[in-house]
């Protein structure tokens, strides 16, 4: 296998205390155990501190949660006088990820007199509304259900100061992208805007246009490279032996967490039967599963309850493990691009990874895409209990088209 780095910068190394940070978040952090800034948070905060507008574009894994919330907490922590009403919203695609960064404000801000809370869709809405009308100043939601409070007047966004837009590029992924317009039409024109996201697609590019005003910009990994300290493997196989090979690895190389993507929800759910009938505890988040279901599956993850997480792309884009010693493409991606955000999962917070895929011979065009896209040629292993047949070939694809004997494969997550 090989170790695979991307193209160095300039690095100065730092510590918070060099950030101009106030007593009690350095307090915080501290208890986080938290001493050096991330490239993009060294970068990022002081021009937040000035109050001026922010184009980031980070991959996973950077710690960018952090570059926007710490200085946020500052900003508002200063302001002797506290008008009423939100003055932060931080708007963001997925639920399990709207739930860490309100965590994250959680941590950061614990010796201050911060307010927050998050909204989500998938659950009764009556806890929110409660919490919005003892009153809030920083507010993590996804779209549509602040789409709905706010058409409720259960949410008043007059008084904002900084609007944060997390995971731009997931938004237009998911189809999110006229909620996000619908709400920056709700948002007052002048404000501090911070705006992020893993790769800057030409929809993206022309957003952020019409949200910054005079940006800073900060770029701290490319959007086509893959991250630090990562060891990247591909195994070619059957399809039909991805089951037992997956569980082969999982043996043989005693594997301690390891979150396996699939291209479908049915996939994950397959996945999971089959470890759960070989004695390996796992569990699957996808959208088919309840608010609940996922957030408990996700902290039996955390808390080393489960050794296996399964997920889709989507449903996986909040999971932050900073141990995280495994990535599984069970099944390689369609979005070329997609590859980099699911390795970068593990290598996280200065600690090694270990990503391999899977290949079937239908996965070739992937393979072949993925890899023009890293400049890499992913190593592969040779030797292997599950080896593909020789001589097979890829079976046609047949172009999806609409009639009334024809099935539409959705693919959603």
């Amino acid at each position: 296998m090989q170790r695979l780095f991307r193209p160095h910068f300039t690095k100065i190394l730092m510590s918070f205390k060099n950030l101009n940070l106030i007593e009690p978040v350095m307090k915080a952090l501290t208890a986080e155990g938290y001493t050096i800034p991330t490239p993009i948070q060294q970068q990022a905060i002081p021009y937040v501190l000035e109050g001026r507008d922010l184009q980031g574009c980070a991959q996973t894994g950077t710690g960018k949660t952090a570059a926007f919330a710490i200085p946020i907490i500052q900003l508002l922590d200063q302001q002797k006088q506290f008008k009423a009403g939100i003055k932060v919203l931080v708007l963001t695609p997925t639920r399990e990820l709207a739930i860490q960064i309100n965590e994250s404000f959680a941590a950061y801000g614990k010796y201050t007199n911060l307010r927050h809370t998050v909204i989500f869709g998938g659950v009764s809405q009556l806890h929110q509304t409660n919490a919005l009308r003892r009153g809030v100043d920083v507010l993590v939601a996804t779209p549509g259900r602040l789409l709905d409070l706010i058409n409720q007047g259960f949410i008043d966004l007059r008084q904002l100061n900084i609007f944060v837009l997390d995971e731009a590029d997931r938004m237009l992924d998911m189809g999110f992208i006229h909620d996000v317009k619908r709400v920056i039409e709700r948002l007052p024109a002048r404000r501090q805007t911070l705006f992020f996201s893993a790769t800057m697609p030409p929809e993206i590019q022309k957003l952020a246009k019409s949200l910054l005003t005079n940006p800073a910009k900060v770029e701290v990994t490319p959007p086509t490279s893959t991250v630090d300290k990562i060891e990247q493997s591909l195994y070619h196989t059957n399809k039909s032996d991805k089951p037992d090979l997956l569980l082969h690895l999982l043996n043989e190389k005693r594997v301690r967490t390891a979150l396996v993507f699939t291209r479908t929800k049915h996939g994950a759910d397959k996945v999971v039967k089959f470890l759960l009938r070989s004695n390996v505890k796992a569990a699957a988040i996808h959208g088919n599963k309840s608010q609940n279901a996922r957030q408990n599956a996700l902290n039996d993850f955390k808390n080393g309850h489960l050794k296996v997480l399964v997920a889709t792309d989507i449903a996986a884009r909040g999971i932050d493990i900073d141990e995280l010693t495994h990535v599984f493409n069970y099944d390689l991606p369609d979005v070329p691009e997609t590859y980099i955000h699911r390795i970068g999962r593990t290598g996280r917070a200065g600690h090694d990874g270990i990503a391999i895929a899977f290949c079937d011979v239908d996965e070739r065009t992937e393979l072949r895409d993925i890899e023009r896209l890293i400049s890499f040629r992913i190593p592969v292993i040779e030797k292997h209990p599950y080896l593909p047949i020789p001589g097979a070939v890829p079976q046609k694809k047949v172009p999806v088209q609409r009639g009334r004997n024809m099935q539409r494969r959705k693919m959603t997550a």
